[in-house]
C-alpha cells in the first residue's frame, strides 16, 4: 500500500488524522504525508464534516478531545452505512485494558499508544490499509457474484414464464373456443387464493399456507388446466354440439394427457418439485369432485389438491357464463346459484364461500376479459 515517489497524489490512500492538539497533527502529517494523502481535523465535529465530503481509507483518531471524544466519533462513523467500513485506529495516551475494550466496543480495529513510535505508526497504517484493500476486493467480488446470481435467477424465471406461455399457447391454438377463458380463470384462481391467504380462518382443510410466491405460481399454472386437450382428436375437440358417451370418455382423457405432458417436462427439469408442480395438480385433478364422483382418480374432499379445487370453481363458473357450441351463456346470478347448489358435492364449500365473498371481483374480471 505504500506509494513510490513517482506515484500521483490521487493514487495515494487517503488518511484522516483527528486530534485536538496542533503539534500532534503536525507530527502525524510529517510522518505520513510522503506516502499518503493526509487530511487533518482538530475536533470530532470537524472530522465528521470532512468524512461526509470525502470518505477516507483510514482514520487515526484521538480519544481525549473536548465536546466529542473519540469513542463518540467512532460510534457515529460505525452507525453510518457510508463510513462503517472505514477502519478506525485510536491514537491515545490511554493505555488501560478497559480503555482499549471500550474502543473495540465502539468499533475500532487497533490502538496506537502515545508517545508514538514512527515505525509502529507506519507499520500499523500499512497493515490496516492492506486489510481494507483485501476486504474491499472480497466485497466487490461478493457484490459481483450476487449480481450474477440475481441475473441468473431472473433468467430462470423468464425461462419458466416462457415455458408456461408456450404451453398455454399450444393449448389455445388447438381449441378455438377457448377465447379469453384461460385469462379469466387465471385471474379467478388468483383472487380466490389471495382471499384464502388473507382469511386463514377460512382456509380449506389441509391447505398449505399461501404466500405471494405460491399465489403467483398458482395463477401462472392455472392456464395449463386444459393442456391435455392437445392430445384429443380434432373431430371430438372441435365438435359443434354435445359429445356422445364414447366421445366424452375420450375427452375426459385430457386430464391424464395433460398430467403426462407436464410430468415428462418436470422430470426433465429435475423432478415434480419444480415450478410445474401446481400445473400438474391442476391439469390432472380439476375435474375431481368434492364427493368423490369426479375423474380421473375419484379423489374426494381434501385429498384433492387445493390448486385443483380452486381451479374447479373458477373453471365451472367461467364455463357457465360463457357461450359454447352446445349452449348459450348463463346469467351471472344463475351461475352463482348453480355453484352454491353444488357446494359440498361438486365443490369445496370453503372455496364456494370465497367465491361468494368475491362476487364483485368475479364480475369485474369477466367484464375485463370478455370474449
Amino acid at each position: 500500500m505504500t506509494s513510490s515517489p513517482e506515484a500521483s497524489p490521487s493514487a495515494m490512500p487517503v488518511l484522516l488524522v483527528v486530534d485536538d492538539t496542533p503539534a500532534n497533527l503536525s507530527l502525524m502529517a510529517g510522518l505520513l504525508n510522503r506516502d499518503y494523502q493526509v487530511r487533518l481535523a482538530n475536533s470530532g465535529a470537524r472530522a465528521l464534516e470532512l468524512v461526509r465530503r470525502e470518505c477516507p481509507d483510514l482514520i487515526l483518531l484521538d480519544v481525549m478531545m473536548p465536546e466529542m471524544d473519540g469513542y463518540a466519533v467512532c460510534r457515529q462513523l460505525k452507525a453510518d452505512p457510508r463510513t462503517r467500513h472505514v477502519p478506525v485506529v485510536f491514537v491515545t495516551a490511554l493505555c488501560q485494558p478497559e480503555d482499549e475494550a471500550r474502543g473495540f466496543e465502539a468499533g475500532a480495529v487497533d490502538f496506537i499508544h502515545k508517545p508514538i513510535s514512527p515505525p509502529i505508526v507506519r507499520a500499523r497504517v500499512r497493515t490496516h490499509l492492506q486489510l481494507k484493500a483485501w476486504h474491499d476486493t472480497l466485497q466487490a467480488r461478493g457484490d459481483g457474484l450476487e449480481s450474477e446470481l440475481r441475473q441468473r435467477l431472473l433468467d430462470v424465471e423468464r425461462l419458466r414464464d416462457t415455458t408456461l406461455f408456450v404451453m398455454v399457447s399450444l393449448a389455445e391454438f388447438r381449441d378455438e373456443d377457448t377465447g379469453n377463458h384461460v385469462k379469466r380463470t387465471q385471474e379467478y384462481v388468483r383472487v380466490l387464493a389471495e382471499h384464502i391467504a388473507a382469511h386463514p380462518q377460512a382456509r380449506p382443510g389441509r391447505a398449505e399456507p399461501l404466500d405471494a410466491g405460491r399465489i403467483e405460481l398458482l395463477a401462472k399454472s392455472a392456464p395449463l388446466h386444459d393442456i391435455g386437450k392437445v392430445a384429443i382428436p380434432d373431430h371430438i375437440l372441435l365438435k359443434r354440439g354435445p359429445l356422445s358417451t364414447e366421445e366424452f370418455a375420450v375427452m375426459k382423457g385430457h386430464t391424464i394427457h395433460g398430467w403426462e405432458i407436464l410430468h415428462r417436462a418436470a422430470q426433465r427439469l429435475g423432478g415434480e418439485q419444480t415450478f410445474l408442480g401446481y400445473a400438474m395438480q391442476i391439469a390432472r385433478h380439476h375435474h375431481e369432485r368434492w364427493d368423490g364422483s369426479g375423474y380421473p382418480d375419484g379423489l374426494a374432499g381434501t385429498d384433492i389438491p387445493l390448486a385443483a379445487r380452486l381451479m374447479a370453481v373458477a373453471d365451472v363458473y367461467d364455463a357457465l357464463i360463457s357461450r359454447r357450441p352446445y349452449k348459450e351463456p348463463f346469467p351471472h346470478e344463475d351461475a352463482m346459484q348453480r355453484i352454491a347448489a353444488a357446494s359440498g358435492t361438486h365443490f369445496d364449500p370453503d372455496i364456494v364461500r370465497a367465491l361468494q365473498a368475491l362476487e364483485p371481483r368475479f364480475l369485474e374480471i369477466a367484464a375485463t376479459w370478455r370474449d
